[in-house]
């Protein structure tokens, strides 16, 4: 969870670095749509059942390295800026996490003979 946390505060760094860099107008939007889609990401996949969502931010970060040549940004600071929040936003995205509890295997289980969802049911009638 640690990862998505600073994954969160660098999607948030997005948002207010136009301003603090005073970037042009391509890279002040791009950082503005950027910025609270990583946020988002990030926020979402704090939660085990939902840490998955964490890859969602690998082509977001991907742009943000792209960006800079793309639309033609004209400051350094915020080109490198954008650069290195995409390096690090990729980089977080990686990380997984501790798994503490599992779950019922998703649509894959349906198709598994001994699923866990299975094998909980089975042990749930015998306390009974």
């Amino acid at each position: 969870m640690w990862a998505q946390i600073i994954n969160a505060i660098l999607g948030i760094w997005l948002i207010v670095a136009p301003a603090v860099l005073g970037a042009d107008k391509a890279a002040a939007d791009n950082d503005h749509i950027i910025g609270p889609i990583i946020v988002s990401f990030a926020v979402i996949s704090w939660w085990e059942a939902t840490r998955v969502v964490r890859l969602y931010n690998l082509p977001l970060g991907a742009w943000l390295l792209l960006a800079p040549w793309i639309l033609g940004y004209n400051e350094t600071t915020v080109i490198i800026s954008d650069m290195m929040v995409g390096a690090l936003v990729i980089g977080f995205s990686f990380v997984k996490g501790k798994t503490e509890t599992r779950y019922g295997g998703g649509w894959s289980a349906i198709w598994k003979s001994d699923s866990l969802h299975e094998r909980e049911a089975k042990k749930q009638s015998n306390n009974l």
